[in-house]
């Protein structure tokens, strides 16, 4: 059983900073991915950052790269998005993610979600 939790959300004005926070709990294979996605409403879900170990580097979507930072604690299961010069375009619900790597990594656990707004 895999339980992934965030936290941190919030409101906050055009440029402004935001750092969002992730437990999880389960085994280290089906954490063994991480990531975290945003999802605005009639829009689908959007994956913003991921990292695993071993992999490249992480994974940013361009509109959030020199933007977001993702840092992940392998030992103590926890996970960061640190979100700096927030865009009104930035606002959705995000979610964190976790999940195993086959031949490529899945995210098939997801927390609650935390609502990020910023206003311009």
């Amino acid at each position: 059983q895999v339980q992934v939790a965030e936290s941190g959300g919030g409101s906050v004005h055009a440029g402004g900073s935001l750092r969002l926070s992730c437990s999880a709990s389960g085994s280290t294979s089906n954490t063994y991915c991480m990531g975290w996605f945003r999802q605005v409403p009639g829009k689908e879900r959007e994956k913003v950052a991921t990292v695993f170990r071993g992999g490249n580097g992480p994974y940013y979507a361009d509109s959030v790269k020199g933007r977001f930072t993702i840092v992940r604690d392998y030992e103590k299961k926890t996970m960061y998005l640190e979100m700096n010069n927030l865009k009104t375009e930035d606002s959705a619900m995000y979610y964190c993610a976790a999940g195993p790597r086959y031949l490529a990594c899945s995210y098939p656990y997801l927390g609650q979600g935390t609502q990020v707004t910023v206003s311009s």
